[in-house]
């Protein structure tokens, strides 16, 4: 037997990660110090996608801009199918 005594009371007292596992079940690690997660659910230093994520901007598809487009298109069909069924 060794001499060590086990103080792992501040350990069980810290606060949990919030994150939920596959499993459905919450996280039962200890949050990072400052940080709701812990350090495999995105509280570790440098986790999570860097600032001004080029990757994220891949195809444009999804912005403001293109969206407000398709909804302009989609408005311009409807009114070309209406005067269309009006002429028959």
């Amino acid at each position: 037997m060794s001499d060590h005594i086990r103080n792992a009371g501040p350990m069980l007292a810290s606060p949990r990660c919030g994150a939920k596992t596959r499993s459905g079940a919450a996280c039962r690690s200890p949050a990072v110090h400052g940080k709701k997660r812990c350090r495999m659910h995105g509280g570790a230093q440098g986790s999570g996608a860097p600032r001004a994520n080029r990757n994220a901007r891949k195809h444009g598809l999804f912005t403001r801009d293109a969206i407000a487009e398709r909804r302009r298109i989609q408005a311009l069909l409807g009114e070309a199918l209406k005067l269309l069924e009006e002429m028959r």
